[in-house]
């Protein structure tokens, strides 16, 4: 089993000084050491095909979130469990045939989902592919009930194959497949908080979309004047915490109101939705650290991070869109200093 790199906590080539989250890239040959690869999970892999063995695992961890793709070349047959109180959602990335994942047919389109301490029992085909993530289950549930009021364990229930359109699972595939390109090219902007809680509610609002294929679309039923106190009180909030990276989730909480409503009323009342409010109030929180960086020495990636952007390359179009240049001019404007992180 040949480390790229390792966990901070097993010390072999770690990237030192934070605890805060890890980082695990391996490549394999051998199916048994594939399934030690997964942190905190109990498995056994048994190769069924014959031929060498390769195996390739990717893992991000960092606040309550698992994130892994892992690969592999023959038929496995997978037993074992995942960490107790954990929930496991993933998505196929390649699959050249049909798995049987805990008694079902499992395809490309297929959303797999584990509970921590049950069983796993996977037969893949031979080349498989997927990418997934397994999180705090309370910190899941608490989001999909302070967000968007719903019971997302009493929606899952029992099932270990989540029934999804191809729309639906191409969309949490490519999400999740962009989430590791990004954190691969940067995985150090995971030192920064804001950075894992902006990251780490991305990826539960991704989930639950994914999940969200039969519950009823229809537009909330707030009234007019419900929705102007509605923006008017998040925008109270905003002006309050100017100078933090506020998310809509944050929102939904403070005003205990669903992201749909949420939604709605800045739809409504500003033709904007939330969404894009609070990016632009974001990219004028960078905006303003970059113009104040201390003789424009200062990393951009790093208060991109700080401000909770983690994917520099759409930050970077969308800072150029707003104010017309990029964040690096910005950053080069404000002195004679040499901009060491360039967008």
């Amino acid at each position: 089993m040949e480390a790229l790199a390792m966990t901070a906590e097993s010390g072999d080539s770690a990237l030192a000084g934070d605890d805060a989250f890890s980082v695990v890239q391996l490549d394999t040959r051998d199916a048994d050491d594939h399934a030690s690869c997964l942190q905190h999970w109990r498995q056994r892999y048994d190769q069924l095909s014959a031929g060498l063995f390769s195996g390739k695992f990717e893992e991000f961890w960092f606040g309550n979130v698992q994130v892994f793709r892992e690969r592999t070349n023959q038929v496995i047959h997978e037993i074992g469990s995942a960490w107790e109180g954990s929930r496991t959602v993933g998505v196929p990335v390649a699959l050249d045939g049909t798995g049987w994942y805990c008694g079902e047919a499992c395809g490309v389109d297929s959303l797999i989902t584990l509970r921590g301490g049950d069983d796993l029992d996977y037969r893949t085909p031979r080349v498989h592919d997927v990418v997934a993530v397994t999180t705090d289950t309370q910190a899941f549930s608490d989001y999909a009930t302070q967000v968007e009021h719903r019971d997302i364990e009493a929606e899952i229930g029992n099932r270990r194959v989540i029934a999804a359109t191809p729309e639906q699972a191409t969309t949490l595939r490519s999400f999740l497949l962009t989430v590791i390109s990004s954190l691969e090219a940067t995985p150090e902007l995971l030192r920064h908080p804001q950075m894992r809680k902006g990251l780490e509610q991305a990826i539960y609002a991704s989930l639950l979309t994914a999940i969200n294929g039969s519950l009823d679309a229809a537009r909330a039923s707030t009234p007019g004047r419900g929705r102007q106190l509605i923006v008017d009180r998040a925008r109270e909030y905003m002006s309050a915490h100017i100078d933090e990276p506020i998310t809509v989730a944050d929102l939904c909480t403070e005003l205990e109101v669903s992201r749909r409503t949420l939604q709605y009323s800045f739809q409504d009342i500003l033709n904007l939705n939330p969404v894009s409010f609070l990016r632009a109030l974001r990219l004028n929180g960078v905006r303003r650290a970059l113009k104040s960086a201390e003789h424009g020495h200062a990393a951009v990636a790093d208060i991109a991070a700080q401000w909770g952007f983690w994917h520099l390359s759409h930050f970077a179009a969308d800072y150029r869109t707003m104010f017309g240049e990029l964040p690096s001019e910005t950053l080069r404007n404000t002195g004679s200093g040499a901009n060491r992180a360039a967008c």
